[in-house]
């Protein structure tokens, strides 16, 4: 039932797996890497809590799509 439902995960995890889906679309981006970020902080203090792969994914495309943005509003100055 775990795999269906997010029983026992962080709330930080679910919402950067969900930004970091987002973070496709650019302008998200940096909110994907910051929640990714606070959601692995959580996970670490409290090890009962589960969606590391979440927070994970949401690091990675936060980090690509913000340097994506970053080069995009270097091109344009």
């Amino acid at each position: 039932m775990r795999m269906l439902l997010p029983v026992g995960r962080s709330g930080l995890a679910i919402a950067a797996g969900y930004a970091g889906l987002f973070a496709f679309l650019i302008l998200p981006a940096p909110l994907a890497l910051v929640l990714g970020v606070l959601a692995v902080r959580d996970i670490r203090r409290n090890p009962k809590k589960r969606g590391m792969g979440r927070a994970v994914f949401g690091v990675i495309t936060g980090v690509l799509g913000t340097g994506l943005l970053a080069w995009f509003a270097y091109e344009l100055v």
